[in-house]
């Protein structure tokens, strides 16, 4: 009997960089349309926030549960499921008819990113090596990348295109469908060990030596991916306010702007210390915030567009300095529940305040919501800088070298390059 047909170790590698960048742009692609969701269907940006939020909370709880599990049953089938939950969402947003089926459709994406991350980069790895920085800079080109990409041709196709609330949908469950069929022919590089079961048990927890420093930290990291969930949220809306434009497009450009230069700067900053990482990306997050929110105020939709440009290449540093500053820190037998934690604290700053500026453009309206929002970002950021700097120096003897893939951060949005082992 022939052996059934496998892709090749590189046609796999790039195959499942493709299925992470439309991850990703996949989870990216509902904000410029948000807006014609809430003329459609007269929700409030409370419903807003939450149907966005219910993304990010899914995907927390499910990579807590699962993010380990090809460990144990094999990389094939855990993608496999993950890209048949993916078409799955992609079928819902097609069929959606209020905000219920949104929300459905929201929270199996994120059950289908939680899923699907940890095995990714897991599996790129199993090809190319320990040692390679190839899986990392791919997996973070492609998931921010993806997330760029996804907002940008959603933007297109409402602009341009036919059936805005739909095409884009349709084009992906077709992609999807594809990806499906690569996933079932990638050859498996895990052999299963039967003990899928203790990895279902989450692990998030900081070693007493590292706590000094990641609860001085924390403020840094809720201010990145606070900010990151505020313009996927609610990005789109403040830019059309802002240019007084029913047109979407705009929506998605800002969204672009924020990840692109996101890509940029963890590319040019690479091989930038934890110290610089972490100083240089406060820095230029507190100045393109402080940008954004002076735009805001004389209403200049291209100084806003300068702001988030630098505001988005302050995330990259600024968030791989509070992680590689923590992870330097840990024991090495601890620094994937450290690794945890960080991201429990990020997906929680992605979704909740988010939920909480929803709340507060009801009571407030938008543009004060974005100003509230602004200056506690600025307030955290800076607050962090100066709190880190009894930890700049961490022991000899705590230190350890990192695995390659923890160099390189994602940007706003993404998911985290890899949580199991280290």
């Amino acid at each position: 009997m022939a052996a059934p047909f496998r892709l090749s170790n590189t046609g796999a590698f790039w195959s499942l960089a493709v299925l992470l960048c439309l991850i990703q742009s996949a989870a990216s692609a509902p904000s410029p349309l948000y807006g014609l969701y809430q003329q459609a269907w007269h929700f409030s940006p409370i419903v807003l926030t939450t149907v966005y939020a219910a993304n990010a909370l899914a995907l927390l709880v499910t990579l807590l549960f699962v993010g380990s599990l090809s460990d144990h049953v094999g990389r094939r089938p855990v993608l496999l499921a993950a890209a048949v939950i993916e078409l799955a969402a992609m079928a819902v947003f097609v069929a959606a008819r209020d905000v219920a089926w949104l929300t459905a459709g929201r929270i199996l994406q994120g059950i289908a990113t939680g899923i699907a991350s940890g095995a990714i980069s897991a599996m790129m790895i199993d090809f190319r090596g320990a040692s390679s920085k190839l899986p990392s800079i791919v997996t973070n080109m492609s998931a921010s990348g993806g997330i760029a990409l996804g907002a940008l041709v959603s933007g297109l196709l409402v602009q341009f295109g036919p059936a805005p609330t739909h095409l884009i949908f349709w084009l992906l469950l077709a992609a999807f469908a594809v990806l499906v069929a690569l996933t079932a022919v990638l050859p498996e590089t895990v052999s299963p060990d039967g003990a899928w079961r203790s990895s279902l048990r989450p692990r998030a927890t900081v070693p007493v030596q590292v706590r000094g420093a990641f609860l001085a930290l924390i403020p840094s990291i809720v201010a990145c991916w606070a900010l990151g969930g505020l313009y996927l949220s609610l990005g789109p809306s403040i830019v059309g306010t802002l240019t007084h434009s029913p047109g979407r497009l705009i929506g998605g450009l800002v969204i672009l702007a924020l990840n692109g230069s996101g890509v940029t700067m963890t590319l040019l900053g690479r091989d930038w210390s934890p110290e610089r990482c972490l100083y240089a990306g406060s820095a230029l997050l507190v100045t393109g915030v402080t940008v954004a929110l002076l735009a805001l105020a004389t209403r200049s939709t291209a100084l806003f567009f300068a702001g988030t440009v630098v505001a988005g290449a302050g995330f990259g540093p600024s968030f791989s300095g509070a992680l590689r500053t923590l992870t330097s820190l840990s024991p090495a037998a601890s620094r994937a529940q450290v690794i945890a934690a960080i991201y429990v604290v990020s997906y929680l700053a992605l979704s909740l305040p988010a939920v909480a500026a929803g709340i507060a453009v009801t009571r407030v309206g938008l543009f004060p919501t974005a100003y509230g929002y602004g200056f506690a970002v600025i307030a955290l950021t800076a607050g962090a800088a100066l709190a880190s700097l009894r930890h700049r120096h961490p022991a000899p003897h705590t230190r350890q070298p990192l695995s390659p893939h923890h160099n390189h951060p994602p940007c706003p949005g993404t998911i985290p390059p890899l949580l199991q082992h280290t």
